[in-house]
């Protein structure tokens, strides 16, 4: 089963054809469509694995984009200085896109 490694948004994931991701928010999608990531760090294709020094010459991820503008779960950012009476909450929800790969191409 192949399966690559690719950087998207300071994040690294580990991918097979069909799997489904949630990225960090591509700034350029505004509607579903396709989406290629050429960072590729790894292709494994079940007898060959080419590791990039530090991306893979000519690899690609195909994904179509099935939600561009997604937000993922609440967070919380919770300060606090023991004995001082200082505290401070913060919330947050990260800006995601969820894509489906759809090909690996070495």
């Amino acid at each position: 089963m192949a399966y690559a490694v690719f950087a998207s948004g300071s994040k690294q994931y580990r991918v097979t054809v069909g799997d489904v991701v949630e990225v960090d928010r591509l700034p350029d999608m505004k509607d579903e469509g396709e989406a290629v990531f050429d960072h590729v760090l790894l292709v494994e294709d079940g007898d060959s694995t080419k590791v990039g020094a530090p991306v893979v010459q000519g690899a690609s991820v195909k994904a179509q984009v099935l939600q561009a503008q997604a937000r993922g779960p609440k967070g919380v950012a919770f300060k606090f200085k023991r004995r001082k009476g200082f505290h401070k909450k913060k919330g947050f929800r990260a800006a995601l896109t969820k894509v489906k790969i759809t090909a690996i191409n070495a």
